[in-house]
C-alpha cells in the first residue's frame, strides 16, 4: 500500500491504539517501543517547530498536542498497570529508575520535581500566556489586515486568487493561535496529571509490595519507587519536550528563515555586544578560585566571532563605497544625448519630497513601485490602455511630506503623505490626535494618526490607509480623470495592431481608407475624457467603420461607437440592478433641442446664461441628495442633445455622467427616475 494512502488512516488508527492503552494489557516488550515511539516522536515535534519559518507552517500543532497528551496518559495508565500488578515495566522504565538516577530514590525525586517544575510553572505558564495574547491580538488585527489586503487587490497589486490566498492565511492565524490557546491547557494539564498519578503509584506501589508481595517496608519503598520514578521521567521528558515546542512555535515573530538560521544573523549583529561578552569571561577567568580553562576558551571563541563579523563588515562598507565611485568612473561627460534626455518632457511622473524617499524601499510601507506597476495593470483591465512608464523622482523644491503627479510636465494633483504616519477615515475622528484633513479623491474627512495608534484608530471605528495607499489612489484617479491625455498616436498603433491580429478585416476596412490614425485616436481621446473604457476595440471599430462612410465629423464618431457598446456604458453605475437617472422636463429638452449650433469643437448650446446657471444648480442639489442616501445617479437625455450637453454638465459638475436614452434602455436593466430638473425647479420623482 502507498504512503498517501497509509497516511490518512494512520492518525484515527493510532488514536483508537490509544485509547485500548487505557483499558487492555500490554506485555512490557510493546510497552518498550511505545515509550521509544514518544520519546523519538517528541524529539521530531521540537525540532520541527525551530525549522519551520512561521507557526502556520505547522498548522496541525495543536491537533498533535492533543493527541500525544492523550497517548502519554495511556502509556502512564499502561505502565502502571505493569508496575503494580508485576512489579516490572519493561527495561526502558527499568534503565530510567536504575541507570539514569544511579537508583537512588531521593535523585529520582528531585530530578522528576525539577522537571515538573520547569515544565509547568515556566514554560507552560509562558506559552499558554503568549498563546492567548497572541490569539487576542490576532483577532484585533483581523479587520485592519483585511483592509490591506483589499486596497492591494484594488491597487491591481495582487489578484483575486492572491487576495483568497492571504484572507484564509488571516483566517487560519487566528483559528491556529485560538487552538493554541486551548492546546497550552493540554500541556498543564499534563504536567499536573503527571503529579497524580506519580503520587498514587508511590502509595499504591507501596502497599501493594507489603501486602501482596510479602515485601518488608524498605524493599517495597526501594522497588516501587524506583520504578514508579522510572515511569515519571520517562512520561515526563517528551512532556518537557512538547512544552518547549509549544513556546517556540508561539513565540515565533519572523518569517525570514528557521529559528537557528535567525538566532545566528540576530546574535552576531553587534561586534561591540560580543567583544564585551568575550573580555567579560577572560576577566571571570583571572578572578582568583575561577577554573581558567572554560572561561578562557570561551572569551576567545566570543573574540574570535566579533574579528569576523568585523572583517564581513568592513567587506560590506568597501561594497557601498565602490558602488558609486564605480558609477562616477563609469558615467560620461554631458552628451547632447544626455541633454537631450535630460530634458524630455515625461507623460507621467510622481515628484516626492526628500523625506518621502522611503517609500520606494521594499517594506510593506515601502512598495510605491511595485503597486505603481500594479496600477498600471488595473487601468489596463478596466480602461483598455497602457499607461506609460510612471517616472518617480526627489524634488528639493516640494514643502515636506508632499508629494505632486505631472501629466506631460503638468501638474495635475498633489497631496500629503507624512512619514510615520497613517490616514485614519470616519465620521467620527474627535477621539484621535491630529488635524483634520480631506481624502485627496473622494474629500472624505480623515486625520493622519502616528503608525502606533493604528490599532487604536480601528478599534474607535475608522478606517486605517497606509501612505502607499493614499498616494496609489490619488494617482489612480488622475489616470482615469486625464487618460485621454495619456493616449499617445503610438498608444493607438500598438492597440490597432493588437485588434488586427484577431479582427484583421475590421481594421482593414478602418485604417486608413476610411479614417486615418489621428482620427481614430482623436475618437478614442473622446470616449475616456467620459471615463468610456475602450477594452472592446473591435466592435468600436466596427461602429466607427459604418460611421465614417456617411461623416467623419469626431462628435459624430463618438457618439456611434458609444451607441456600439450599448448598455456597457450604464453598467458601471446600476446598483442592485436599478439604474437611477435624473431626466429634463421634456419642455426644457426641446429648449435645449431648439439651441443647438454647430461650432468647431461640436456642438454648443445657446442658452441664456441664469437659465444654464439654474440647471446646473438643480443639479447639484439632486446629485447630492441622492448621494446622501448613497445612490449614484446619472442623467439622462435625448441622443442629439447628450454631446452639447455633456459638455455644459461638466463645468458645474465633472463627475455626473451623462448618457442618451437609448445607451440606458436594453440589457435588462430597470429604469428609476429619481428626479426631473424643468430648468427653474428640481423635483423628486
Amino acid at each position: 500500500m502507498k504512503s498517501r494512502s497509509i497516511a490518512p488512516m494512520a492518525v484515527p488508527a493510532g488514536v483508537v491504539g490509544i485509547v485500548l492503552l487505557l483499558v487492555v494489557p500490554l506485555p512490557a516488550a510493546l510497552l518498550d517501543v511505545l515509550i521509544a515511539v514518544n520519546i523519538t516522536a517528541s524529539l521530531v515535534i521540537l525540532l520541527t517547530s525551530m525549522y519551520v519559518k512561521r507557526p502556520l507552517d505547522f498548522s496541525v500543532f495543536p491537533s498533535l498536542i492533543l493527541v500525544f497528551t492523550l497517548f502519554r496518559l495511556g502509556l502512564n495508565v499502561a505502565s502502571t498497570r505493569l508496575v503494580l500488578r508485576d512489579g516490572y515495566a519493561g527495561q526502558v522504565i527499568e534503565a530510567f529508575g536504575h541507570f539514569v538516577i544511579g537508583g537512588s530514590l531521593v535523585i529520582g525525586l528531585v530530578i522528576f520535581l525539577i522537571l515538573v517544575v520547569i515544565q509547568f510553572a515556566v514554560i507552560t505558564n509562558g506559552a499558554g500566556r503568549v498563546a492567548e495574547v497572541g490569539a487576542r491580538f490576532t483577532l484585533d488585527a483581523m479587520p485592519g489586515k483585511q483592509m490591506a489586503i483589499d486596497a492591494d487587490l484594488n491597487s491591481g497589486l495582487i489578484d483575486e486568487d492572491e487576495a483568497r490566498r492571504r484572507r484564509a492565511d488571516v483566517a487560519a492565524e487566528a483559528d491556529f493561535y485560538g487552538a493554541m490557546d486551548g492546546g497550552s491547557k493540554f500541556v498543564k494539564g499534563d504536567a499536573i496529571a503527571g503529579i497524580i498519578i506519580t503520587v498514587i503509584n508511590l502509595v499504591g506501589g507501596f502497599v501493594i509490595g507489603m501486602v501482596q508481595m510479602g515485601m518488608s517496608a524498605g524493599e517495597s519503598l526501594q522497588r516501587f519507587s524506583l520504578l514508579t520514578i522510572g515511569d515519571g521521567l520517562v512520561t515526563q521528558i517528551p512532556a518537557l519536550l512538547l512544552s518547549v515546542s509549544t513556546g517556540i512555535v508561539v513565540t515565533r515573530a519572523t518569517a525570514e528563515g528557521d529559528m537557528g538560521t535567525a538566532a545566528a544573523k540576530q546574535l552576531g549583529q553587534s561586534r561591540t555586544a560580543l567583544l564585551i561578552s568575550g573580555g567579560a569571561a577572560v576577566a571571570l577567568a583571572l578572578l582568583p578560585g575561577m577554573p581558567k580553562l572554560p572561561f578562557l576558551l570561551v572569551g576567545a571563541t566570543l573574540i574570535l566571532v566579533a574579528q569576523r563579523v568585523k572583517a564581513r563588515e568592513q567587506r560590506e562598507a568597501d561594497a557601498a563605497a565602490a558602488t558609486p565611485a564605480a558609477a562616477a568612473v563609469a558615467a560620461p561627460s554631458d552628451t547632447p544625448e544626455q541633454l537631450i534626455e535630460q530634458m524630455r518632457v515625461h507623460t507621467l511622473e510622481i515628484l516626492l519630497a526628500p523625506d518621502l524617499v522611503d517609500l520606494v524601499g521594499t517594506g510593506p510601507d515601502q512598495d510605491l513601485l511595485a503597486r505603481v506597476r500594479g496600477l498600471r495593470r488595473k487601468t489596463a483591465m478596466e480602461l483598455g490602455i497602457v499607461v506609460p512608464p510612471v517616472r518617480t523622482r526627489d524634488s528639493v523644491d516640494l514643502p515636506r511630506a508632499t508629494y505632486v503627479v505631472k501629466i506631460a510636465g503638468v501638474e495635475v494633483g498633489r497631496g500629503e503623505a507624512p512619514a510615520g504616519y497613517m490616514l485614519a477615515l470616519g465620521d467620527d475622528l474627535s477621539a484621535l490626535p491630529g488635524t483634520t484633513v480631506h481624502e485627496p479623491v473622494f474629500g472624505l474627512p480623515g486625520k493622519w494618526v502616528p503608525s502606533e495608534l493604528r490599532h487604536a484608530a480601528e478599534m474607535s471605528g475608522a478606517t486605517v490607509v497606509d501612505r502607499v495607499s493614499v498616494l496609489i489612489t490619488h494617482l489612480g484617479a488622475l489616470i482615469t480623470q486625464n487618460a485621454a491625455r495619456l493616449l499617445g498616436r503610438e498608444d493607438v498603433r500598438v492597440l490597432t495592431e493588437s485588434v488586427k491580429k484577431v479582427n484583421p478585416s475590421v481594421v482593414e476596412e478602418l485604417v486608413p481608407s476610411l479614417l486615418s490614425l489621428g482620427e481614430v485616436q482623436r475618437v478614442l481621446q473622446g470616449l475616456l475624457t467620459e471615463e468610456v473604457p475602450i477594452r472592446d476595440l473591435g466592435r468600436i471599430y466596427e461602429a466607427l467603420a459604418l460611421r465614417a462612410k456617411l461623416s467623419t465629423d469626431p462628435e459624430g464618431l463618438v457618439e456611434a461607437a458609444r451607441g456600439a457598446l450599448g448598455p456597457a456604458l450604464a453598467a458601471p453605475y446600476v446598483q442592485d440592478g436599478v439604474l437611477r437617472v435624473l431626466t429634463l422636463d421634456p419642455a426644457l429638452e426641446q429648449t435645449l433641442v431648439e439651441s443647438l449650433r454647430p461650432g468647431d469643437g461640436g456642438t454648443q448650446l445657446l442658452v441664456d446664461p441664469t437659465r444654464v446657471e439654474a440647471v446646473l444648480h438643480q443639479l447639484r442639489a439632486a446629485v447630492a441628495d441622492a448621494e446622501g442616501d448613497g445612490r449614484t445617479v446619472v442623467l439622462v437625455c435625448a441622443p442629439v442633445v447628450r454631446p452639447a450637453l455633456r459638455r455644459l454638465v461638466a463645468l458645474g459638475l465633472p463627475r455626473l455622467p451623462v448618457l442618451s436614452y437609448a445607451e440606458v434602455t436594453g440589457g435588462g436593466l430597470t429604469v428609476e427616475t429619481v428626479g426631473v430638473v424643468r430648468g427653474d425647479h428640481a423635483i423628486a420623482a
